[in-house]
C-alpha cells in the first residue's frame, strides 16, 4: 500500500467482498484498479437480524446492518494487503464526530492509500449523517484533521440535496465525492404479509439504482471542483461510459461483481473498445462530456 491514489480505473465498491484481505487479493487479481474495504467502525458489531439480502425488480435490498470487526480486529486483513500491487481505500464510519475521529486515527496506523467515509448507509443510524450538509462538514472536518492520505465521503442519493451535502464535503476539505449509496427500500411478502428483511427497511443496489445514482453523478459534476467516483448500478461496459460522461473520473462496482469478477474486465474492455471507436485516446476525454 501507500502509493498515490489516482482517482481513476475501475474499483472494488465498499460492502462487497471487502471483508477478508484474500478475498480482496482475488478482486485484485481478477482486474480492478483499487478495491474499497467493507465499511468498518470502532468496535465489533454484528449487524442487523436476518433475513438481511432479497432481491426486487432486477435488483439486490440488502439490510446487513454494517456487521464488521471492528478497526483494531481489521488491522489483520489490512496487513495481508500491504503488498497489494494496486490501491487499497479503507472504508470506515462512526455514530458521531468524536468516533469517527477515533477510528480515522486508527485507520491511517494501517496505511491505506485512502480512507473512505462512509455518511451514508440507509439502514443503519449513520443513515441521516450525508442528508446533512453541516453534519457532513463535522464529520469530514473532523476526519480531515487527522488524515492526510486522500479523502473520499461517499454521500446519499436519499438527501434532499445531494448536491448542498457534496459542496459541503469539499468544503471541509474531500478530495473526492462518491455518489451515491443505496436507496432506502423494501420488500414484503405477499403470503406472510409481512416485511421480507429483518430490518424491515434496507438498501437497494443493482441495476434499478443506476439511472438515480448518474443523476447524483452528473449534478454534483455541475457543481464541485473536486473529482468524482460513480457508483450504484453500474453492470457493463455502457453504464461505465454513461458515468463517465455524467462526471464520473472513476468507477466502484459492486452488486455487479456477484455475476462474476470478470466484470471489470469486461467493463474496462467495453470502455476502451469504445474509446477507440468514438475516436478518443482516454477516458479522461468523455468525463463529464455530456455537461458540454
Amino acid at each position: 500500500m501507500a502509493m498515490t491514489l489516482r482517482i481513476e480505473g475501475y474499483w472494488l465498491a465498499s460492502g462487497i467482498l471487502g471483508l477478508a484481505g484474500s478475498t480482496l487479493r482475488r478482486v485484485i487479481d481478477a482486474g480492478a484498479d483499487a478495491v474499497v474495504t467493507k465499511s468498518i467502525g470502532l468496535e465489533p458489531r454484528a449487524g442487523h437480524p436476518g433475513p438481511i439480502l432479497t432481491t426486487s425488480h432486477g435488483g439486490l435490498i440488502n439490510a446487513v446492518g454494517l456487521s464488521n470487526p471492528g478497526i483494531v480486529a481489521f488491522s489483520e486483513e489490512m496487513r495481508a494487503l500491504a503488498d497489494a500491487p494496486v490501491p487499497v481505500v479503507l472504508s470506515i464510519f462512526g455514530r458521531t464526530a468524536d468516533e469517527i475521529e477515533e477510528v480515522a486515527v486508527h485507520a491511517v496506523e494501517y496505511g491505506p492509500d485512502g480512507i473512505e467515509l462512509n455518511l451514508s448507509c440507509p439502514h443503519a443510524e449513520i443513515s441521516q449523517i450525508a442528508h446533512s450538509p453541516d453534519l457532513t462538514h463535522t464529520y469530514v472536518s473532523r476526519v480531515r484533521d487527522v488524515v492526510k492520505s486522500p479523502l473520499l465521503v461517499k454521500i446519499t442519493p436519499n438527501a434532499s440535496d445531494p448536491v448542498a451535502v457534496g459542496r459541503a464535503a469539499e468544503e471541509a476539505g474531500a478530495d473526492a465525492v462518491v455518489a451515491a449509496n443505496t436507496l432506502r427500500a423494501m420488500k414484503i411478502d405477499i403470503y406472510q404479509r409481512r416485511p421480507v428483511l429483518g430490518n424491515k427497511v434496507g438498501g437497494l443496489s443493482g441495476p434499478p439504482l443506476f439511472p438515480v445514482a448518474l443523476r447524483c453523478v452528473y449534478d454534483l459534476y455541475g457543481a464541485l471542483s473536486i473529482p468524482i467516483v460513480g457508483v450504484g448500478g453500474v453492470s457493463c461496459w455502457q453504464d461505465a461510459v454513461e458515468m463517465h460522461l455524467a462526471g464520473a473520473s472513476a468507477i466502484e462496482i459492486g452488486t455487479a461483481v456477484l455475476t462474476g469478477l470478470e466484470i471489470f474486465q469486461r467493463v474496462k474492455q467495453g470502455v476502451y473498445a469504445y474509446l477507440q471507436e468514438e475516436g478518443f485516446s482516454s477516458v479522461s476525454e468523455i468525463i463529464g462530456v455530456a455537461w458540454m
